[in-house]
């Protein structure tokens, strides 16, 4: 059975760095697009940022481009999302998220992802 461990998380101030990992084990990484999401209280789940399985091509929303980095490392079936210049809005718990690779794959779409991590909180102080 597939299983995404994500790791990284934890308390930072505004302007602060931090680094989010993502293990998938028992199946074959490259079979999968990987995705990153985050939740808070009072939203729904939303869209941080994707990438196909080659990492050839990555996807962000508009509230962390250019802050955001998505990357993966396919002999270490990792992928990462480095978040620069967090802000307190950045604030959520992360998940990461692997769909299996299709033609049409909807990066932003969370009913494309077929397993999902236990998620990890990120706080960001003003």
């Amino acid at each position: 059975q597939l299983q995404l461990a994500e790791s990284g998380g934890g308390q930072a101030q505004a302007g602060d760095s931090l680094r989010l990992s993502c293990v998938l084990s028992n199946r074959r990484f490259t079979n999968y697009a990987m995705g990153w999401f985050r939740q808070t209280p009072e939203k729904e789940r939303e869209f941080v940022a994707g990438i196909s399985w080659s990492g050839g091509s990555t996807y962000y929303s508009d509230s962390v481009k250019d802050r955001f980095t998505i990357t993966r490392d396919n002999a270490r079936s990792t992928a990462y999302l480095q978040m620069n210049r967090l802000k307190p809005a950045d604030t959520a718990v992360y998940y990461c998220a692997a769909g299996r690779n299709s033609g049409s794959f909807h990066y932003s779409a969370r009913s494309e992802y077929d397993h999902w991590g236990q998620g990890t909180q990120v706080t960001v102080s003003p």
